[in-house]
């Protein structure tokens, strides 16, 4: 947002320096991003004065040039040739002093210097309004017609003064500031000065009128106000070079004189205003109402838009829309050249209906900037007035009716109950309740009723105005007196202590996301945190809607209606916008959270873990050959993780996900804790990803429930370990995680470690069958094991793979 110093003036007279308001602006909380300094002309007339022609002689070697004397308020006059025809002794002229820099209307730069002109010495130039980009004219030098003394800035006679224009970062809470009116306020409680508001004491309205615009509002609620105003004899046109330059410095163009009258009062008082042609309005009847989903309207960019459900419009009495309400206007109704008749609008609209029709159609305006975080219904006629004067003097405009009023249940400040121990407590530090009572009253907060509670402590009873939309709570009230109050005025204690020490989780959720990020990171993956809200196309279709999404109710566009039930969609984006740009081989993890809606009501939200694995494992070099990405690399990175939580050797089963295309879940405590696999082909489809992705989901919440953060260090073995080995020939349909579980279940004590290290079908097998080789690592931590010992282990587990899994042991 941005606000002219030089406008701010008008409303909160000031002599401080920019950079000290911008600064006092910051500290209270309206961040003031910088100050752009502005000037009416470029250059800013820097360097010239006004002066007075004493002589005037014809050069002696150049037929149209003039020697002349000029008294620029030194104590010796300057000798200046000039070539202007008109130039003569007695004038009171413009000139440009000896290392000024002239910007001309119609050319580039120039700085003036000490030279000689066919012979003569010149000690400046006496200017034309064009060589000082005041005018386009080269008729002659500029005569003044002025009683200030030689040597006077011409900046002062122009009255071309510079202007500080401050861009401030406006937080969305802090709509009673979004207006030069807005900061004045805030500067009032900071500078401990008098603002005001603009006068409408000439404002005159008539009693009765044959023609007026009739006002219906039909749902009070959505537009809790509406004021209108007729005015007659409009002439548009281009506006006063004062308004045009008021509108350019905060980076307005001007467009004519009624427009450029209702952005000025917009950005004066924060209130916004529309203008319509009153002779386009149908039955001189405006209706506020919701519109109809069929019903098109023409705004006034020229595009034609389709009404949604919940678009507060602006209609005729033919029920026409012509206007968005709060947002944008129809280009039917909007003012044109031949306008005469302008019914002014002035309104305060319910925010939640502006921002969900601003969202919807994708139209961000000054108005429904300030309607959608909040306006202040008592600025609705005061804005109205103001707007009428001003088009009094810059369009001829005319008062024609009695001013339209709708506010059928006026809008009340808001109580709020302030403890002053509390103002202390929350502070940190005490503050005179004189002073607290300063601040209350310059930010037009009323103490309506002063207590006593029964401890003895002083209560006051507070009416909040509406402007005032985000202080609604006690804790609201002691931020602005700590906002104004200064928060470089709180002195830090010696000690910093808090009264409540919070219990903190063991294991720490947090510190074991951390370790387990460090360890993804350290086998080359790269963390992404991607968007919580999401396409619904990725999981429903018109014929198969998705009843579980969470979708949004106010959502920014049709792109990002829900919120995510999976993070692989979000993910798969990623990779597809990495391998659009060749940037095929990726490793990716993201720690992030899911949301379901329940079918009983309600929602519920889960933690999770995802790993992507797409391309090549490592780039090829001399030394090995590229390999693609294989599942194998993806359940290693997965068992890791699964090892660092405790989980060192879950089990497994055939995954049953809706986006993989085969793969397994594993089971920690017999229950799933993760699920990995192929990403299926439909889903890459939908995505437009044109590689092969691994993924795995790994269930956060659940492994956090079923952490157990227990160190147990031991000794290591002094007796070595002993390998054997088997070859089952077993069904295809059996797994190499069954063999594992039956193994773990036979020996208990001695069995280290089972691993399968190789893989065989073939018809020799017979059909339906396949055989692992498999090893056992046996290990007594006690003493060495002995052959006996360790047939003894081996027999058992043969003859359990022979009763559990059909197993044939090939010898």
């Amino acid at each position: 947002m941005k606000i002219s110093y030089d406008w701010l003036r008008t409303l909160i007279p000031t002599d401080k320096p920019a950079a000290e308001i911008g600064a006092l602006l910051t500290g209270s909380g309206l961040e003031v991003e910088g100050i752009e300094e502005q000037e009416s002309v470029p250059g800013g007339l820097r360097g010239l004065v006004l002066g007075t022609v004493l002589t005037r002689e014809k050069h002696p070697d150049a037929d149209k040039l003039s020697l002349t004397t000029v008294d620029v308020g030194d104590a010796t006059p300057r000798q200046i040739v000039c070539g202007a025809p008109n130039v003569a002794a007695g004038q009171r002229v413009v000139v440009a002093l000896e290392g000024a820099m002239l910007y001309p209307s119609g050319g580039e730069p120039f700085k003036i210097k000490k030279s000689k002109i066919r012979g003569a010495a010149s000690e400046g130039m006496i200017c034309a309004e064009d060589e000082i980009g005041l005018g386009q004219s080269h008729d002659g030098i500029m005569v003044l017609d002025t009683d200030l003394p030689n040597g006077t800035p011409a900046a002062d006679y122009f009255g071309l003064g510079s202007d500080s224009v401050f861009e401030i970062g406006l937080t969305p809470n802090r709509a009673d500031a979004a207006s030069h009116y807005g900061v004045a306020r805030e500067l009032r409680a900071l500078l401990r000065q008098p603002c005001h508001l603009p006068d409408i004491s000439g404002f005159h309205a008539p009693a009765t009128a044959e023609r007026n615009i009739k006002v219906t509002l039909e749902y009070p609620n959505a537009a809790p106000r509406y004021a209108g105003l007729l005015l007659e004899n409009v002439k548009v046109g281009p506006s006063p070079e004062w308004l045009q330059r008021r509108l350019r410095s905060i980076g307005l163009s001007p467009i004519n004189n009624v427009v450029d009258v209702t952005n000025f009062v917009l950005h004066e008082l924060g209130q916004p205003l529309h203008a319509f042609d009153a002779d386009q309005i149908a039955g001189d009847h405006i209706r506020v109402m919701w519109g109809e989903v069929w019903d098109k309207l023409v705004t006034l960019d020229g595009v034609e838009r389709e009404l949604a459900y919940g678009d507060l419009v602006i209609a005729d009495g033919n029920g026409e829309p012509i206007a968005l309400a709060g947002v944008f206007g129809g280009a039917k109704s909007g003012v044109v050249d031949a306008t005469t008749h302008v019914f002014l609008e002035s309104a305060y609209f319910d925010p939640a209906t502006v921002r969900t029709t601003s969202q919807y159609h994708k139209l961000k305006t000054d108005a429904s900037f300030r309607f959608e975080r909040g306006t202040d219904p008592n600025m609705v006629l005061l804005a109205l007035k103001r707007a009428a004067l001003l088009l009094q003097e810059v369009a001829g405009a005319t008062v024609a009716a009695p001013v339209v009023d709708e506010y059928p249940e006026p809008i009340g400040s808001t109580l709020v109950r302030l403890r002053l121990p509390r103002v202390e407590k929350l502070v940190g530090q005490f503050i005179a309740p004189a002073r607290i009572r300063q601040i209350l009253t310059d930010l037009d907060i009323l103490i309506t009723e002063e207590l006593t509670d029964e401890a003895g402590h002083e209560e006051w009873i507070l009416s909040v105005p509406p402007h005032k939309v985000d202080v609604t709570r006690e804790a609201d009230v002691i931020e602005e007196i700590l906002r104004i109050y200064g928060y470089n005025h709180v002195a830090l204690r010696p000690h910093n202590s808090a009264s409540f020490l919070a219990r903190f989780p063991n294991p720490d959720p947090e510190i074991i996301r951390q370790n387990v990020a460090r360890l993804l990171s350290g086998q080359g993956f790269s963390e992404i945190i991607t968007n919580s809200i999401t396409n619904s196309r990725y999981f429903e279709t018109e014929a198969a809607p998705d009843a579980g999404l969470v979708h949004l109710l106010n959502f920014n566009s049709a792109e990002l209606n829900v919120m995510r039930p999976s993070l692989l969609p979000s993910g798969l984006e990623v990779v597809r916008h990495n391998v659009n740009r060749r940037q095929r081989d990726l490793k990716l993890y993201e720690f992030g959270k899911t949301y379901r809606q329940l079918p009983g009501g309600g929602h519920e939200e889960q933690n999770q873990l995802v790993i992507y694995l797409t391309g090549n494992t490592a780039a090829e070099t001399w030394q090995q050959k590229s390999a693609k990405s294989s599942f194998h690399q993806l359940a290693g990175a997965v068992q890791q993780v699964l090892a660092a939580l405790g989980f060192a050797e879950p089990a497994s089963r055939p995954v049953e996900h809706p986006y993989l295309a085969g793969g397994l879940t594993l089971l920690a405590q017999n229950q799933s804790v993760a699920q990995l696999g192929a990403v299926s082909a439909a889903v890459l489809k939908r995505l437009d990803v044109s590689q092969p992705v691994w993924f795995a989901e790994l269930d956060w919440d659940g492994l956090m429930r079923k952490h157990k953060s227990r160190l147990v260090a031991q000794e290591l073995p002094k007796f070595p370990e002993v390998r054997r080995d088997l070859s089952l020939v077993v069904d295809r349909t059996v797994s190499f995680d069954q063999l594992r579980q039956i193994a773990r279940r036979a020996e208990k004590k001695l069995l280290r470690h089972v691993n399968v290290f190789d893989v065989y079908e073939g018809d020799n097998l017979g059909a339906g069958k396949k055989s692992y080789s498999v090893s056992f690592l046996l290990q007594d931590a006690t003493q060495t094991l002995t052959d006996q010992a360790i047939d003894q282990v081996m027999n058992r587990l043969i003859q359990q793979f022979e009763q559990q899994a059909g197993a044939v042991i090939r010898r």
